[in-house]
């Protein structure tokens, strides 16, 4: 039978501590807060006092209920009044010889059978633990920020964690309404593992000026529903605590150059430039510790990745290509408004096109999202047509054809020798080099990127690609389309995976060679990434929606370009699609789906 824990101690009252005591005392159980001084003591007091409070406003908490939490803390300073608890929870900064020195003061001071946990989000629970003369009774308890909010708990074992005490965790977990995920102790756990290589990335990303802060944000928000674009996620967490989770990563995790942090980042600890907690980090903040963010000209490399003015007037636009993505597009530009072309390869195809653009507006009119007035005008807007001799008067031609470069830079070709002088020829190409499609024909300067995601009507992001070829009339003219359009338009470099796809792929990859590696199952890595960090999917999950074969396919490409070892995709990845497992369309994939 699991221990029953009737007192804890907390060490340390910073906003996670406090957050971690309001988690105990909130279910019943007594708690001793500790701090080092009677100033961080009232600190700590004010946090606690402050998120219960604010508990109580929004009327999650009965006030009763708050004075009843508030009745069961007990605050005092120095480790000595944690001598008769079951169970001292520590969560101070992540420095490891800080945490050492208070283990071996709590092993002296608790009573011989007491557990001693560490909330370390990436330092080594073993190295920890062999600070005390029990480290069979050490363990690691990983909430995640805020506390109270977050359903997820990782129980970090060790070698030598005796198996009582993790049942006893895991019992305490659920005794607090937490999931909790069981692993071993390895740097990052799962979800700092996950999350902090995808992290460092964007923000080499913005170093490299690749792309604004505000598009990459908004690029990972509404490409894949995040909560948090990724630099505003490091100015929350902090961006020397970022620092310090990747450079413990880095050391403790092979050294791979993925965890190596950026050096904007340090230059960023250096200058104080810490992210919400001081104000201004990669946004600048209303003040301390606000999270409402200002206008700024100084934040670091804070140069758009903008474009001149002078966008081209756009009337009728073409659409070539017979899919899911072109039908979309169609349906998009006709509800906004602008005449359209539809040009597919043969009569048949272009009655499909037709019929399939015809059923998606009438849900819309079902729905109740379309009035049947507009669904009838766009639909009058549209010209179906099976030559590309009907764009010859187009001001804009979007092309959603197969992801065949040859098949594209032919079509462009053709595209180049049909149409007016100064008409925009975009190609909605996901992983193919723009560059050369545009150097298929022999106005590069109006070729660019117009990267839809599918569904092209719901979906509300278009990356905008611009080569280097590509002039800043056109790429002005693909942002205004975009907003016309009601769509929100991030302009990145041509690169392999733009934005969306060169971070979110390989974070995939990263949790396929977690699995691979046998550290946690498919399920519990799943469950970390939504219940700690908010994703609304779990890696395989998205995996299996995406398709194991289209997954691989990226992954392969983003390697071939960047030649950054850990692209490498996961051998159990390419051994999975090599074996029909390509996820839901084929009904297996990393779930065993029953529904194809």
């Amino acid at each position: 039978m699991a221990r029953e824990f009737t007192s804890v101690g907390v060490v340390g009252l910073g906003t996670m501590g406090a957050g971690i005591v309001e988690v105990f005392a909130r279910n019943g159980i007594d708690v001793v807060a500790v701090e080092i001084s009677e100033p961080a003591l009232e600190r700590g007091r004010a946090n606690l006092t402050g998120s219960t409070d604010r508990a109580v406003a929004k009327g999650k908490l009965a006030p009763a209920d708050r004075d009843a939490l508030l009745g069961r803390v007990t605050f005092a300073v120095g480790l000595d009044a944690l001598h008769s608890v079951d169970l001292v929870v520590e969560a101070v900064p992540e420095h490891l010889d800080l945490k050492q020195r208070i283990f071996a003061e709590l092993d002296r001071v608790c009573k011989p059978e007491a557990i001693l946990a560490t909330n370390t989000s990436s330092l080594s629970v073993t190295e920890i633990s062999v600070a005390t003369t029990r480290p069979n009774q050490v363990i690691g308890i990983h909430f995640f920020n805020p506390a109270p909010v977050m359903k997820l708990v990782e129980v970090v074992r060790t070698v030598v964690t005796s198996a009582d005490v993790v049942a006893d965790v895991e019992a305490l977990c659920a005794r607090l309404g937490k999931v909790d995920v069981t692993i071993n102790d390895r740097a990052g756990f799962i979800a700092n593992a996950l999350l902090f290589g995808y992290l460092n990335h964007a923000v080499a990303m913005f170093e490299s000026k690749y792309a604004s802060r505000e598009d990459i944000d908004a690029a990972m928000k509404l490409g894949c529903g995040l909560p948090m674009g990724p630099l505003a996620l490091m100015d929350l967490i902090g961006v020397d605590t970022a620092y310090e989770i990747l450079d413990t990563m880095y050391r403790r995790g092979g050294r791979d150059r993925r965890h190596a942090p950026v050096p904007l980042i340090k230059q960023m600890v250096t200058a104080g430039l810490l992210g919400r907690k001081s104000g201004r980090g990669f946004y600048t903040y209303e003040r301390p510790g606000s999270p409402v963010v200002v206008p700024d000209e100084t934040t670091p490399l804070a140069a758009e990745a903008g474009v001149a003015d002078g966008a081209r007037a756009i009337a009728k636009v073409g659409v070539v290509g017979s899919g899911t993505m072109a039908t979309g597009i169609i349906e998009v530009f006709a509800k906004a408004g602008y005449e359209v072309v539809s040009v597919t390869r043969g009569a048949e195809k272009s009655a499909t096109v037709c019929e399939a653009v015809k059923t998606s507006l009438n849900k819309g009119v079902v729905r109740g999202k379309l009035s049947e007035e507009d669904r009838d005008a766009a639909l009058g807007r549209v010209t179906w047509s099976a030559t590309l001799d009907h764009l010859a008067d187009v001001d804009l031609v979007v092309e959603a054809v197969v992801e065949e470069l040859s098949v594209k830079k032919a079509l462009f070709a053709s595209l180049d020798e049909i149409c007016k002088p100064g008409v925009v020829l975009a190609t909605t190409t996901s992983s193919l080099p723009v560059i050369e499609v545009a150097m298929a024909t022999q106005r590069p300067a109006d070729v660019v990127g117009l990267h839809f995601f599918n569904p092209a009507p719901i979906m509300p992001l278009v990356e905008v690609v611009r080569t280097i070829r590509t002039s800043p009339e056109t790429t002005a003219t693909a942002r205004a389309v975009c907003a016309a359009l009601g769509k929100t338009a991030v302009v990145c470099g041509d690169r392999s995976g733009f934005i969306v796809n060169a971070l979110l792929f390989p974070y995939l990859n990263d949790a396929v060679r977690m699995l691979e590696a046998s550290y946690s199952t498919a399920d519990d890595i799943d469950h970390a990434m939504k219940l700690g960090c908010g994703y609304p999917m779990g890696p395989f999950e998205l995996l299996d929606v995406v398709g194991l074969d289209v997954s691989l396919a990226i992954q392969r490409e983003l390697y071939l370009e960047l030649r950054e070892p850990g692209f490498a995709p996961a051998p159990l990845l390419e051994h999975l699609v090599t074996a029909g497992y390509l996820g839901r369309k084929t009904g297996r994939g990393f779930r065993d789906h029953t529904h194809r």
